[in-house]
């Protein structure tokens, strides 16, 4: 029991290394010497990630030496702008409908400034600002 959780736990902490590097990706040889694994632990955690389809392994020959560069295929959802979305906790949401007097068309926040257009450009104003 003890075995397999330190295997998950380095499962996860490479997947979160291999994902700081985005589509770039790192390669094989030097995610083990950051962790500290054997090139075999390493390379089985790898091709564990791969059959789970989280990334890819590509041969790539560096400095005379055949190893793997990992890319990862998935990315975690981030939620926050769906967190932040007005509809959640809005007093008005039983009563609204599609076509009703009271619908996305026709919100109430939004006379507040509060509504689902005023998410949209926040939100959009956010990413740009990450983006940055």
């Amino acid at each position: 029991m003890k075995e397999e959780k330190k295997i998950l736990d380095l499962t996860s902490e490479m997947y979160k290394l291999i994902l700081e590097k985005g589509e770039e990706g790192i390669l094989q040889s030097e995610l083990w010497k950051k962790i500290g694994l054997t090139s075999r632990d390493g390379s089985r955690i790898a091709i564990r990630l791969e059959k789970r389809g989280m990334i890819k392994r590509e041969k790539v020959l560096d400095h005379g030496r055949w190893t793997y560069r990992l890319i990862p295929l998935r990315y975690p959802l981030h939620l926050g702008p769906i967190e932040r979305l007005p509809c959640i906790t809005c007093p008005f949401e039983t009563q609204c409908t599609f076509d009703g007097t009271i619908s996305p068309m026709n919100c109430p926040l939004e006379l507040q400034g509060k509504g689902l257009a005023d998410w949209v450009l926040s939100d959009y104003q956010l990413s740009k600002a990450q983006e940055e």
